[in-house]
């Protein structure tokens, strides 16, 4: 009867690393959380294979980023495995314990870096994952949560690739630098450069895109002038894209914004849903730009 149950164990297994989308349901402290996994069809249970976490925004799930990020896409072009941690609230509308004083996100004292270490263990349980090159990227919200995540898990997140989200939290001072790259339209009403403004909902409170590059290149040893670098108008959207890059720092770590003039609240290169988030920018991909950058930046070899 045991080699039964083996071959039962096996079986289950193998069904559930097959390519393809999976909802997850885990117990957290007391609470069922549950999160979408996506194999890509290249996927080899033979090879340690990269993951990428993309977080919601606030007010949206797993299913929606999907659609408003194309990372899917991006997953089966070049192979990362997708995971879309869903958040606290009543679905659609989720967001994150990103930290700070923030309410109603603090409300339910939801521990969000505990569930998304227990969501790296589930998904580790089902495919074969490059513990190396793991990262986090996230619109908003989910941006912010990005932010945390590096301050607090960077034992298990290479690198972070916020976008339209600052820092919520206080401060970072993570044990490794971690390399950065951030995205934020400068016309982006509900997560303005400068700080909250008079669209940004009353209870949330996050740092200025100043203040929170200024943090990361401290904790990563960056120097404090940039390398700017305006890129060329591919498209008439109403946009224009500036790089800003601060490094090499500590460990060849680096913080790297793109700045768009004009853009909104929005996921560059893919089109916005909703108009009133503003425009989003054509002349740059976010997903090749992320996944370029992850490349660059995988786990450091422990010495």
């Amino acid at each position: 009867m045991a080699w039964i149950s083996i071959a039962l164990l096996i079986s289950m297994n193998t069904a559930l690393s097959e390519p393809g989308d999976h909802y997850r349901t885990l117990q957290v402290d007391e609470r069922d959380r549950d999160y979408l996994l996506h194999i890509p069809e290249s996927y080899d249970p033979m090879s340690p294979t990269p993951v990428v976490l993309i977080l919601h925004g606030a007010g949206t799930d797993a299913d929606i980023t999907v659609k408003f990020t194309g990372m899917t896409a991006k997953s089966e072009e070049v192979g990362f495995i997708a995971v879309y941690p869903n958040g606290t609230g009543r679905k659609p509308l989720y967001h994150w314990n990103a930290g700070g004083e923030s309410t109603p996100f603090r409300a339910n004292d939801a521990d969000d870096v505990k569930y998304i270490s227990c969501v790296l263990d589930d998904v580790e349980s089902i495919v074969n994952v490059d513990r190396q090159r793991v990262f986090a990227t996230g619109m908003s919200n989910g941006g912010m949560m990005c932010y945390r995540l590096a301050d607090e898990m960077s034992d298990r997140i290479a690198a972070i690739a916020p976008v339209a989200g600052t820092m919520i939290i206080e401060e970072a001072d993570p044990p490794r630098p971690v390399p950065v790259l951030h995205f934020q339209g400068m016309d982006d009403r509900l997560v303005p450069p400068d700080g909250p403004g008079k669209w940004t909902p009353k209870f949330l409170s996050f740092k200025s895109l100043d203040e929170t590059v200024s943090i990361w290149c401290r904790v990563n040893g960056c120097p404090d002038s940039p390398e700017v670098f305006k890129l060329p108008k591919l498209k008439k959207d109403g946009t224009s894209v500036t790089r800003k890059t601060y490094g090499p720092g500590l460990a060849d770590s680096e913080v790297i914004v793109y700045e768009i003039a004009g853009g909104g609240h929005t996921w560059p290169g893919e089109v916005s849903p909703f108009k009133l988030l503003g425009r989003s920018t054509f002349d740059i991909k976010a997903n090749d730009l992320i996944w370029e950058f992850f490349q660059r930046h995988p786990m450091p070899a422990t010495p």
